[in-house]
């Protein structure tokens, strides 16, 4: 007799993970949409898992699709299906993930990434329950329950116009946080001993466990990659031991990979953007492009911000005292879209 499916491995004990996985519980009885949101690494997809194997949707398939990794008419396919001949190279019936989730979840992650058409068509879905192929005549039924995951505020996205506040309304019934691991500090060496076990016997070795001084180093990083990143690093570590032969705990953390061949990356973090240095004004005969200097001073202020609040171009205004028009003209300007 198969298995029953169940709810996946959720490792930690601090606060903050335990309410989310509380609140994630009990979301998953109500047969509503869902926004799963945190940074990426946080742990969504796992969450999104947890909601569909503790509904009463467990027994159906779990879908899952990302929209940051297609474009539109990929994407457009992919969810709602076409028929042979909707487009070039469309030779035979496609099954869209609508379809293969019937009686299930579909997930969807990285759907602030989701063009406003496929957004349009989402939203029918989620209101009337219904959606055509690309192609089709016939109008189809889904039963299906969409969990949605997003890393960026999709508020902003939606004040912006970039986002369809009706389609978040209806996605938003509730929503989970997936705390980043800077905020699950109890669990950090729970994970890491976990992912270098698993490491130290995909290796035939005993998991020798971590130095106080490799734990305070795991311990004190502030870890934007969240359990992803850590789950590297330990997994690292365990392999640059075994291959030295090591002996007695894991002593050495290699947080950043790139530091040996590139240096430390805050010695690196403008080299895009490196602007020579202009001569003295003062100096005899000394001439240099004024203009040409503070455009790129500008240019890389902005690049910053934007990327410091994931490309939303109202926050990134807000942090450099820039009114939305202007941080648009000058995305424009130095070709930043």
């Amino acid at each position: 007799m198969a298995a029953q499916p169940s709810p996946p491995e959720l490792i930690g004990q601090s606060r903050a993970f335990l309410d989310a996985l509380d609140h994630a519980s009990r979301i998953a009885g109500v047969e509503r949409s869902v926004l799963v949101m945190g940074e990426r690494g946080s742990g969504k997809e796992l969450l999104a898992a947890r909601i569909h194997f503790l509904s009463g949707r467990w027994g159906g398939p779990l879908v899952k699709v990302n929209c940051a990794a297609m474009n539109e008419t990929l994407l457009e396919s992919e969810l709602f299906g076409h028929e042979a001949g909707a487009f070039t190279g469309a030779t035979k019936r496609h099954q869209g993930r609508f379809e293969r989730a019937e009686g299930g979840t579909l997930f969807l992650d990285e759907i602030a990434s989701a063009s406003l058409r496929v957004q349009e068509k989402l939203l029918r879905v989620i209101e009337y329950g219904e959606y055509e192929r690309i192609g089709g005549e016939e109008t189809r039924i889904a039963d299906v329950r969409i969990i949605a995951a997003a890393n960026i505020d999709l508020r902003v996205k939606a004040e912006n116009g970039e986002f369809r506040a009706d389609l978040l309304d209806r996605l938003a019934f509730d929503v989970v946080a997936a705390p980043p691991l800077r905020k699950r500090q109890d669990d950090i060496m729970l994970l890491a001993a976990h992912f270098a076990s698993a490491a130290a016997g995909e290796l035939g070795i005993p998991f020798p466990g971590f130095s106080p001084e490799a734990a305070m180093a795991l311990k004190s990083h502030s870890w934007p990659g969240n359990v992803r990143e850590l789950k590297n690093a330990a997994e690292r570590a365990v392999f640059h031991w075994a291959e030295l032969d090591g002996e007695g705990p894991i002593d050495n953390i290699v947080l950043d990979p790139f530091e040996a061949a590139f240096g430390p990356l805050a010695e690196n973090r403008h080299e895009p953007l490196t602007l020579e240095q202009p001569a003295p004004a003062s100096a005899p005969g000394a001439r240099y492009d004024l203009r040409d200097h503070l455009n790129g001073i500008e240019k890389m202020l902005v690049s910053e911000a934007l990327a410091a609040h994931g490309g939303s171009q109202k926050q990134a205004a807000d942090a450099l005292s820039l009114t939305y028009d202007q941080m648009r003209g000058l995305v424009r300007k130095h070709d930043l879209t």
